[in-house]
């Protein structure tokens, strides 16, 4: 891509505006570890919904568990409401293969049955394995395989988007 990327400020502000006209005083919102629970904390702070802001380290759930094992920095999920016919709004920083929602998902059943899932991605970078794609989306990109987007925070809490 020889287009610089758009800031992640702009893209959040995007996702906000998509999601607010579909929250309910019972929707709640779920980032994946590391990058969506970034995410998911910018846009918990922008839309200032009812529930506390749950996110979720899907290591143990990653069909490629067995074969990379447990990733160094594995965090605690929190999950502090009841997810029992709750609509959650999921929200992750890139989209790729859809292989860490479905991972996300599968965690997330463990706490109960959602009345329903929405999935929130500041970026969908293309290459999809599984037929998972976003509800709501802040930059959509077409993508060499070989690339990754990445999502990084400096020392300030400053998000920024590169693709490497």
């Amino acid at each position: 891509m020889n287009a610089p990327l758009p800031e992640v400020a702009s893209l959040l502000k995007k996702l906000a505006d998509l999601i607010r006209p579909t929250l309910t005083p019972d929707t709640a919102l779920v980032g994946i570890h590391t990058g969506g629970a970034w995410v998911a904390a910018e846009l918990h702070r922008m839309l200032k919904p009812a529930l506390p802001l749950g996110t979720l380290d899907i290591s143990f759930y990653r069909d490629d568990f067995s074969r990379i094992g447990l990733h160094p920095q594995v965090k605690p999920s929190a999950i502090p409401f009841v997810v029992e016919n709750q609509p959650i709004i999921l929200i992750d920083d890139v989209l790729h293969t859809g292989r860490t929602v479905r991972a996300a998902m599968n965690e997330l059943f463990d706490y109960g049955r959602p009345s329903a899932i929405s999935l929130a991605v500041l970026v969908d970078r293309g290459g999809h394995e599984l037929p998972i794609r976003p509800d709501f989306c802040g930059l959509a990109l077409e993508i060499n395989p070989q690339q990754n987007v990445q999502l990084h925070r400096n020392e300030q809490g400053q998000l920024s988007l590169t693709i490497a």
